[in-house]
């Protein structure tokens, strides 16, 4: 398993991993060593790599821009490569997995010529996607994605492997998908043969989040996942909209922003720099987040409507895809104003048909298939 040193980019393929670990498979997992306990303790063998992936850990952030973004997965691709190349040389492995940045599990599987699956923790392409993202695509016609292109034509030459960047990067010959199929737009042009939704695989995660005693506690939790937590005017605006409710408001702030920097708060506030969102999304009524491809599933999963305030990439997709699910309510960030949210918090959490709408996608979500399903697809293609 070719992984990258990101919570988005590795918690959603722990459960995949444990139930191959459960069935007798030796999985190695290429991580840093921030992420090595994390992978061991869903039963795989960490690999550890020196990396040069921004450490959450130590509150580093991911750039915004696209073009800086892709270019650290290639920084990252050119550094361990070699890494994985010598410490597998005397074991190699009968399949490669890899994450959608996990570029050394693919350049391993295509010169040692091994089966391969890509795991894919977002949205993936569908026919006639470059044509209908055109607009968001637009940084592709920049100097400086034709130098990461040229950057990144030439890496592969250097390997040896005869595809194009965009083919190596975004058209895996397999790949399960871990986000529910409800999640990925335009599902019906996404081609079966390559692509197995098989949902989030949440059953494996094994959190704790204490219950309220007395089963009337009306929680809802605001969490920005990992990489854009820096809104301390967002949380600000989220105390002032639903405080005065009488709610339980719990704010996972992250690394960069202290309680202290919000402001003065109610007895019915909190602040942490984490929490386990999915275990906490079990206690709550309304869920605030960026709309990551991780929260959303979560979300679902867990019933909650919820409230999209998204920063960046994918995001701003995945809100409109709430809203249209009729599970969700899109609030813009520069429109995210203390009665803005509190007038989405109402709608979403005094509608029945917003309850009726959880409790069914709840459901279909759950009955993906998750772990076991992703485990069948990767045991299908496994040598003989």
């Amino acid at each position: 398993m070719a992984g990258v040193g990101a919570h988005g980019h590795t918690n959603p393929h722990l459960g995949v991993v444990a139930e191959l670990a459960e069935r007798g498979h030796r999985v190695s997992w290429v991580i840093p060593g921030s992420f090595a306990a994390t992978v061991a303790a869903a039963g795989a063998v960490p690999l550890v790599v020196d990396s040069l992936v921004p450490d959450e850990s130590r509150g580093e952030s991911w750039p915004e821009d696209p073009v800086a973004g892709m270019s650290i997965f290639l920084d990252e691709a050119e550094h361990v490569y070699p890494q994985v190349e010598k410490a597998l040389a005397g074991d190699p492995p009968d399949l490669v997995l890899y994450d959608i940045g996990g570029y050394p599990g693919r350049a391993l599987a295509a010169r040692w010529c091994l089966p391969l699956v890509q795991l894919s923790p977002s949205m993936v392409a569908w026919e006639g996607f470059e044509e209908d993202m055109a607009e968001a695509l637009a940084f592709r016609n920049t100097p400086e994605h034709a130098a990461y292109q040229r950057r990144f034509r030439a890496w592969l030459d250097g390997l040896g492997i005869a595809l194009t960047p965009d083919e190596f990067a975004g058209r895996p010959p397999r790949c399960v998908v871990e986000i529910p199929r409800a999640m990925q737009p335009n599902a019906d042009r996404v081609d079966e043969r390559v692509y197995t939704f098989v949902g989030p695989a949440l059953d494996r995660r094994h959190e704790e989040w204490p219950a309220d005693p007395s089963g009337t506690e009306q929680m809802v939790l605001v969490s920005l996942g990992s990489n854009y937590t820096r809104q301390p005017d967002l949380y600000r605006a989220c105390v002032e909209a639903f405080a005065p409710l009488g709610w339980r408001v719990v704010i996972a702030a992250g690394a960069h922003v202290s309680a202290a920097e919000i402001g003065p708060l109610p007895s019915n506030v909190e602040v942490h720099r984490w929490v386990p969102q999915f275990a906490a999304l079990g206690h709550a009524r309304a869920f605030v987040t960026h709309a990551g491809s991780g929260g959303c599933s979560e979300g679902l999963y867990q019933g909650v409507p919820m409230i999209a305030v998204p920063q960046a990439v994918d995001q701003f997709g995945n809100a409109a895809l709430l809203e249209a699910l009729g599970v969700g309510r899109h609030v813009p960030r520069e429109e995210a104003t203390a009665e803005r949210l509190r007038q989405a918090l109402l709608e979403l959490t005094e509608s029945p048909e917003v309850a009726t709408r959880c409790a069914a996608l709840r459901a279909e979500v759950r009955a993906e298939g998750g772990a076991r399903a992703a485990a069948d697809v990767v045991e299908s293609l496994l040598p003989a």
